[in-house]
């Protein structure tokens, strides 16, 4: 089961179990189910609120899905990633380290996801 560790400064570090290989478990989903709170205003992808930064630790490299074109957009908007990273993220088969809680599905990887309070 991979580990998911929340971080943010203002509160103590919480590392939490998440299903391996689920389809519909967003890590939004899981700081929720664990009282992680985690800021986020609309929950689908729309807003940019649920914005997360995503370090892979572990042995298992990192696996999560690529970018959508919706959460691509946002995240530009947003300014934390530009156009030629996202062309080079393509081209070396990497995912982002930035990405929106609300639709990022984390795989059989161990993570550490920083994030905002509400």
């Amino acid at each position: 089961m991979p580990l998911i560790t929340f971080s943010n400064p203002d509160y103590k570090d919480k590392t939490v179990y998440a299903v391996a290989g689920s389809f519909t478990e967003t890590v939004l989903k899981i700081a929720k189910t664990n009282k992680i709170p985690i800021r986020f205003d609309c929950g689908d992808g729309e807003c940019g609120s649920c914005v997360i930064r995503v370090k892979y630790i572990g042995d298992n490299g990192p696996m999560g899905y690529h970018l959508e074109e919706k959460e691509k957009q946002i995240l530009r908007e947003l300014g934390k990633i530009s156009k030629q990273e996202l062309e080079r993220l393509i081209v070396d088969d990497l995912p982002s380290e930035w990405r929106l809680a609300c639709q990022f599905i984390p795989r059989d990887e161990d993570i550490l996801v920083e994030y905002q309070a509400l």
